[in-house]
């Protein structure tokens, strides 16, 4: 059966890439949006008004591509089940993931996000730059649905494109 990709939420992210191999997931960046009048980003999207209390108003909110890279603001390993949406078998053993909170290099936002698989907390320190990269949050069988989202992951100190799945 063909896998159909979906996002876990529309319009946070592009889905582009599968997140291995050389030059996948190149396009993939995180969405948010803009303020026409005071410039303020937001992530997730915000589509409704400015909430800038700053903001002298009248503005647009237009989708903007935000920053591939950031710097880890902090970081912890995940030792439960999440709730829904996440799926979790529980006849399977449970393996703990890492969070990570990243500084975005352009928004200076902080945004969440899990690390890539097969990164672990003895990979990053506060700090350290990363990238955003395309994900998978789970895979149906029963109905062939691939659920994707973002994940981050380092990108070595000599500035290249990043370890590859």
């Amino acid at each position: 059966m063909e896998r159909t990709r979906t996002p876990v939420v529309n319009g946070w992210f592009t889905d582009t890439g599968t997140g291995a191999g050389t030059g996948a997931g190149a396009d993939f960046r995180l969405l948010g949006t803009r303020c026409s009048a005071c410039s303020a980003v937001y992530f997730p999207r915000e589509d409704a008004f400015c909430r800038n209390p700053g903001c002298a108003g009248g503005g647009e909110l237009a989708e903007v591509p935000l920053s591939r890279r950031g710097r880890v603001w902090s970081y912890t390993d995940g030792r439960y089940r999440p709730p829904a949406p996440y799926v979790s078998d529980p006849d399977r053993p449970w393996t703990p993931y890492t969070l990570v909170a990243v500084e975005l290099e352009a928004e200076r936002m902080v945004v969440l996000g899990q690390a890539a698989p097969g990164v672990t907390v003895a990979d990053l320190a506060v700090g350290m730059t990363v990238e955003v990269v395309p994900g998978v949050l789970n895979e149906d069988a029963d109905t062939g649905t691939t659920w994707t989202t973002w994940h981050f992951r380092p990108v070595p100190a000599n500035g290249d494109e990043g370890v590859r799945a």
